[in-house]
């Protein structure tokens, strides 16, 4: 489903600034930018994030799977026990991949990628500084170049939209997939 909504259904928004665990400046928390260590316990709501800064970094795109990655296996994604565990942390990957990517080719290169997860759902925002609107290409034309970064996306995803700040440059683009059984 294509959407503007800033948040998904049920999500009451943002939180207070600091209320997410989230350190400011890029400097990656404990449990956030760095694989926590192995029985490290979960944030209270069982909600945990990391958060990555871009400033300065060259291969983005990579750079951006790898955090997820680690991430993924730090939150128990991965390994994954199973072929649809498997396939849901691979649709994770690819949906970071095609939003930092889209943030390259249409937004001057992503500032930033945070990622939160519970028990339920994962959310993956890239941050950017585009005044573009990213929407799915229609009418979609399978097999043609290009393209299809925002369509899969949203076949993928549970729900996806853009938040804007007003009265500040750019946008982040959000997207939510369901936690793997």
């Amino acid at each position: 489903m294509s959407t503007t909504r800033p948040y998904s259904p049920g999500d009451r928004g943002p939180e207070p600034s600091g209320a997410s665990g989230a350190s400011e400046g890029g400097v990656a928390a404990a449990g956030e930018g760095v694989a926590a260590p192995s029985g490290a316990a979960a944030p209270p709501g069982g909600r945990q994030m990391r958060r990555l800064s871009f400033e300065g970094e060259s291969g983005v795109v990579p750079l951006a799977r790898d955090f997820t990655r680690q991430a993924l296996y730090a939150w128990g994604w991965l390994p994954a026990a199973s072929a649809d565990q498997r396939a849901a942390a691979e649709d994770v990957l690819l949906v970071v991949s095609e939003l930092v990517t889209n943030a390259c080719l249409h937004a001057e290169g992503p500032d930033q990628l945070r990622i939160t997860c519970d028990n339920k759902v994962i959310r993956i925002e890239v941050s950017d500084r585009g005044t573009g609107q990213p929407a799915p290409r229609t009418p979609h034309r399978a097999g043609r170049p290009g393209g299809h970064g925002m369509f899969i996306v949203q076949r993928l995803c549970l729900d996806w939209g853009v938040v804007r700040t007003p009265g500040v440059a750019g946008k982040t683009v959000w997207a939510e997939l369901g936690a793997p059984a």
